[in-house]
């Protein structure tokens, strides 16, 4: 067995900003080796999206923005122009030692660069092929740009997301983060793995088609397939759940907390947690039925009550009793958490030429082959002469003749 799940696995990354980046992380923390391929004189777009910025030596700011910290750890970062011939012949001698490639270019983009995936595909049958764009490779969208906000807005996130229209802050509201990118990253994780599962039975690699507007309507299942059940398109609910009461955010004595109650059973531990017996007894609240019918009568009666503690007091009642419950924290509160602190949620990694980067932790927690955080995010073209001399066997006077002409540029 190997000491990681993916080490075998060489990664071959042309995409930038986020949702391939977080692809080609979770790969990299499962020990593949990902060479992320930059434009010489600038790299990914997210290098310069500060502040806040990574911190150096002595704790001065970096000229790499923390947001493209988040989805780089673990990755060599090989600066190349593929826009130059030169460059396209270096990418396509680099595929045929590696098993992945993923990009995010706009819909035919690299056809004319020698480097789609039939061109690519010819050089090395084995290759696993995965493209990420807004709309999809097909359809009257395809050739549309688009970004996060648009997908939650367009797929509907934003139709179920917010405050009722008829209360105070009503409206469509976008998630905090940017999720259709995040999402569309963990989809492409999965179908990149199922499609090397395929080509170890095989030997064929193939190619994947990842869309963003894809992805966040698939992230309305739940809901999606009521409406498709009952004709009835789904509404904002603000911190409410559709079919669950109370499960929701309630004002305390000092600030709010979350309380949600899941079966008729922790209903009934609910009700003896705050004192309320009456509401337990009462027939018309037994069951979840009656309380989502009845919900603008009941959830009144129990704000009513919750405000007459404090958060913390409140959570110690109900956690007594088993019913699920939790602060509502920003986050430091999180990171000052026991649990996130015993978990270690929080990994600092030292980066070259000095200072710490701070990244999250991966979720995932594989017994076998876990995880490891051996390399911070790369500094653009900090892997470049490593990766023609040593991978591709160029000389010392080849590499010079390459940055010359400005094909390629190195991290000194």
């Amino acid at each position: 067995m190997t000491s990681k799940s993916l080490s075998h696995i060489r990664v071959l990354d042309l995409s930038r900003v986020l949702a391939g980046p977080w692809c080609t992380q979770n790969l990299a923390d499962l020990g593949a080796e990902v060479i992320k391929i930059e434009r010489p004189g600038a790299g990914d777009d997210t290098r310069g999206w500060g502040p806040p910025w990574v911190k150096g030596e002595g704790g001065a700011d970096t000229q790499d923005s923390t947001y493209f910290a988040a989805a780089n750890r673990g990755k060599k970062s090989v600066a190349v122009d593929i826009a130059k011939p030169a460059g396209q012949a270096l990418i396509r001698e680099l595929v045929a030692k590696s098993d992945v490639l993923i990009e995010n270019y706009k819909v035919g983009d690299l056809a004319r660069y020698g480097l789609d995936y039939a061109t690519l595909s010819a050089i090395h049958p084995g290759l696993v092929y995965c493209s990420i764009t807004g709309y999809g490779q097909d359809g009257p969208f395809s050739h549309k740009p688009g970004y996060d906000f648009v997908f939650q807005g367009m797929g509907g996130l934003m139709s179920v997301t917010g405050e009722a229209d008829r209360l105070p802050g009503g409206g469509p509201q976008k998630v905090g983060i940017a999720i259709a990118d995040v999402l569309t990253g963990m989809y492409a994780s999965v179908a990149i793995l199922a499609a090397l599962n395929h080509r170890s039975q095989t030997g064929q690699g193939q190619y994947i088609d990842m869309a963003l507007l894809d992805c966040i309507v698939a992230l309305g299942g739940n809901q999606i397939t009521g409406y498709f059940a009952s004709g009835k398109v789904p509404g904002r609910f603000g911190n409410a759940h559709a079919t669950l009461v109370p499960y929701q955010v309630f004002d305390t004595a000092d600030g709010q907390m979350v309380v949600a109650v899941g079966n008729d059973v922790q209903w009934q531990r609910y009700c003896e947690a705050i004192g309320r017996p009456d509401l337990a007894q009462e027939a018309r609240w037994r069951k979840v039925t009656g309380r989502i019918v009845g919900r603008d009568e009941l959830v009144p009666d129990l704000c009513n009550t919750m405000v007459t503690r404090t958060t913390a007091d409140w959570i110690a009642r109900l956690e007594a009793r088993d019913v699920p419950c939790g602060p509502i924290n920003n986050y430091r509160q999180v990171f000052e958490n026991p649990q996130v602190i015993h978990r270690g949620l929080r990994v600092d990694i030292p980066r070259a030429g000095g200072g710490t980067v701070s990244t999250i932790a991966s979720p995932m927690r594989l017994q076998g082959t876990p995880v490891t955080y051996e390399r911070a995010p790369p500094t653009l073209g900090e892997h470049t002469e490593w990766w023609l001399t040593q991978l591709m066997g160029r000389s010392q006077e080849q590499l010079a003749e390459l940055l010359a002409a400005g094909v390629v540029q190195t991290g000194r």
